[in-house]
């Protein structure tokens, strides 16, 4: 386990982190005092427990808005992903129709070449039943 000392608030906190984890806990906690230094500006002298608590709070806000925001793209790309699955068995059927149209026109045009090669020329008639 690393150890990183952070400054919040003009306090000093020495903090465990998992070894590589150093430069995000430290950048993590440089967020934290700007939030509790905007707000010092914002309110004023409050008391540092009070500006501490509403940063938390603005944080525990963003992430709430995060994790909504995150579940409305969830379900977007499930939305999404069933209407592709619903176009592929689409396109699977058009498919199945274009290769069964094909195959008639095929028999029909091997029922007419069949005809031609033993009887001469046939009909409008001759080839609208075959």
């Amino acid at each position: 386990m690393a150890t990183v000392t952070v400054s919040i608030n003009n306090r000093n906190y020495r903090m465990a982190c998992d070894d590589g984890q150093e430069e995000h806990l430290t950048r993590l906690a440089k967020e934290l005092d700007q939030r509790i230094g905007q707000l010092r500006r914002d309110f004023g002298e409050i008391g540092d427990m009070r500006l501490t608590v509403m940063a938390a709070l603005t944080i525990a806000d963003e992430l709430s808005e995060q994790r909504v925001h995150a579940r409305r793209i969830e379900d977007e790309l499930a939305g999404l992903q069933e209407a592709r699955a619903a176009a592929a068995d689409h396109a699977r059927t058009t498919e199945k129709a274009i290769a069964a149209a094909f195959n008639a026109a095929a028999e029909r045009i091997e029922k007419l070449a069949k005809a031609l090669d033993g009887r001469g020329p046939v009909g409008p008639a001759d080839a609208a039943s075959g």
